[in-house]
């Protein structure tokens, strides 16, 4: 998911009309109303982007987390709730949808379910999705969103009563530094900007971080054109007739003959090929050995780092093909 600048300064002001939608069980579907209430509360905002009644993932986290009693106690003083649907069966009102489709754009949802954590003027500081444990581990994760959100405004406001220049510059990194890269790069170009301007010398060390990593956004982006050519003629003909043994050493094979291929595609790669095979059997086993083997290879990545967290989720995904929920083709 990736939310473009124009959106960070558009979101904020966006749907200003002052027409009430009907709230369900605590939850509001009126953005602009959340956020007067979020301001005037002093809570944080809960975006839901659901399928209500076709997203297998949607219905499963509605079920799992947010009908509990457990959610709506640990949510009720801290979020102002919002669902923004996407069904199938059901017609909504027109103003309805055209808010949801236009926070859609603006925010450059890709699948569902997606939630997405705003300040009361809807400047995103982080997303999630469906997240196995149940209630009290997903409220438990919100709440260290929200504990970063709160070092990011302390920050800030440190920043804003720094006499220094380069003082300043280091608080507003800090704040930066509490948020995703990617919701940093799309929402907070104003921050960066200022950044720069006041830290000159780069003694901060930011204009440096960002420059490597904007190389190595290049270098991924270089990389694409030639994995998705190797993929669609070597690995896609084997995936489709199901010979998953061979499509994961076709992988392996071109990892090894192309060393440079940068390491978040090369475990995407033996992820989604190696997992291909046990996920269609059913085969939890097997696919906890395909984890085991990219968790040995990269142990610096992000999958080492929260190995436990996608074994459930693995987990839980093939214990949600045993009962199908609906059609899952464009969920998250």
């Amino acid at each position: 998911m990736k939310i473009t600048m124009k959106s960070c300064a558009t979101i904020v002001a966006l749907l200003c009309s002052g027409t009430t939608f009907a709230a369900e069980d605590g939850w509001t579907t009126d953005f602009a109303a959340a956020k007067k209430a979020a301001t005037e509360s002093k809570k944080d905002l809960l975006l839901d982007f659901t399928g209500s009644d076709w997203c297998g993932w949607c219905i499963k986290l509605k079920d799992e987390v947010f009908s509990k009693e457990a959610f709506k106690q640990g949510t009720k003083d801290k979020f102002v709730l919002v669902e923004l649907d996407f069904p199938k069966k059901k017609e909504l009102d027109a103003k309805l949808k055209e808010q949801n489709e236009a926070l859609q754009k603006e925010m450059n949802i890709q699948g569902f379910p997606t939630i997405m954590l705003c300040d009361a003027t809807g400047k995103p500081y982080a997303q999630m999705g469906y997240q196995p444990g149940g209630p009290e581990k997903y409220v438990e994760s919100l709440d260290k969103h929200q504990a970063a959100r709160v070092k990011r405004d302390e920050s800030f406001a440190a920043a804003d009563k720094a006499t220094d220049d380069v003082e300043k510059a280091k608080f507003l990194v800090a704040g930066l530094k509490t948020m995703d890269d990617e919701i940093v790069e799309s929402c907070y170009g104003d921050i960066a900007e200022k950044i720069g301007k006041l830290d000159k010398e780069d003694k901060s060390g930011f204009t440096k971080a960002r420059k490597e990593a904007e190389g190595k956004k290049q270098a991924l982006e270089k990389s694409q054109a030639a994995i998705q050519e190797f993929y669609m003629s070597k690995v896609q003909p084997l995936m489709v007739s199901k010979d998953f043994d061979k499509a994961s050493s076709e992988v392996k094979n071109y990892i090894k003959e192309n060393p440079n291929t940068p390491e978040e595609i090369q475990v995407a790669l033996l992820m989604n090929v190696g997992l291909a095979g046990p996920m269609t059997k059913g085969d939890s086993a097997g696919a906890m050995a395909v984890v085991d083997e990219v968790v040995k290879a990269y142990p610096d990545n992000d999958i080492s780092k929260n190995v436990d967290k996608v074994k459930e989720s693995i987990k839980a995904r093939l214990e949600s093909m045993k009962k199908p929920t609906g059609d899952t083709k464009e969920e998250k």
